[in-house]
């Protein structure tokens, strides 16, 4: 049986996490608003589709939702003792090197029949301006198998956090926007997933484009 939220020890650590480190560093040192936490659903598996420009993103994402998100993360983390259980607890799933597309598929339908809200940043890598240009339809694909909603979400500003002349972050403004979400693909043909995924590009740029 499917299960309509993570473990417990994961909410447990993501909570621990949040507090503790990440909403103080977003409110405080990022001066960070949030707009439409509301519309996130608290309860069932979730695929949330967001761009991606900097490092911060995932845990600043999972923040700003108030449930955990789960992350594709390099196998080869997964070998260290002690941080392969914590990152696990924590919703990181590896994906290997050389087959993440269908390794990262398989694995996220795992953690969405654990009730995850898995994170996907649309284009799969960062962009200098926190814009999609070229998004993938492995989101829209994972949505169909699975049958899933997805729920596009906007960074804007992060790009400005970390930079190449710096290794310490800067408190440049971060704002986080939720959009309304976006029911699943109704088949897996490849107009479909086309057409879904531009909507979620679509999405997330007319949040980012309202800036601060």
């Amino acid at each position: 049986m499917a299960r309509t939220r993570e473990p417990f020890i994961s909410l447990a650590l993501y909570h621990l996490f949040k507090w503790s480190v990440v909403s103080p560093v977003l409110h405080g040192y990022l001066r960070g608003r949030i707009y439409g936490a509301k519309k996130v659903p608290m309860t069932g598996p979730l695929i949330v589709v967001a761009n991606h420009a900097s490092y911060f993103d995932p845990p600043l994402l999972s923040n700003c939702l108030r449930r955990p998100v789960s992350f594709m993360a390099k196998e080869t983390l997964f070998e260290v003792p002690v941080l392969a259980p914590a990152i696990r607890a924590y919703g990181a799933y590896p994906v290997k090197r050389g087959s993440a597309d269908r390794s990262a598929i398989r694995a996220a339908l795992q953690q969405l029949d654990q009730g995850w809200a898995v994170g996907i940043f649309l284009q799969g890598v960062r962009t200098p301006d926190g814009r999609i240009s070229a998004p993938k339809l492995g989101a829209a694909l994972i949505a169909a198998k699975a049958q899933v909603p997805l729920l596009p979400v906007s960074l804007w500003g992060t790009e400005n956090v970390l930079s190449k002349a710096s290794k310490w972050p800067r408190s440049s403004p971060v704002t986080v926007r939720i959009g309304d979400v976006i029911q699943p693909p109704a088949d897996k043909d490849k107009a479909t997933l086309q057409a879904v995924t531009q909507r979620c590009a679509d999405e997330i740029h007319a949040l980012h484009a309202l800036g601060r």
